[in-house]
């Protein structure tokens, strides 16, 4: 038999790569509120990791920075207000 030719050979897809949610220009602080409000979730959680897609220490510093802007009353600890529609 011939080994050149596979017959289930898995087709090689060209995938588009995510760009990562943080850029290296982007500073992770309590103050940014346009990128941490992009790492909590509806109810206010904040997300996790593998959600994110970002690395362990970025993951650190978005949920120490998040922490601070919530002492800080920047951020609601939850968000649990009901939208009602009529």
């Amino acid at each position: 038999m011939n080994k050149s030719k596979r017959p289930f050979t898995k087709s090689k897809r060209s995938f588009r790569r995510r760009l990562p949610p943080i850029q290296s220009g982007d500073r992770i602080d309590y103050r940014n509120m346009s990128l941490i409000s992009r790492f909590i979730s509806e109810q206010g959680k904040i997300l996790s990791r593998r959600v994110n897609r970002v690395t362990i220490k970025q993951q650190r510093l978005i949920t120490i920075a998040i922490k601070q802007a919530r002492i800080l009353s920047l951020l609601p600890f939850l968000n649990n207000q009901k939208q009602f529609e009529r």
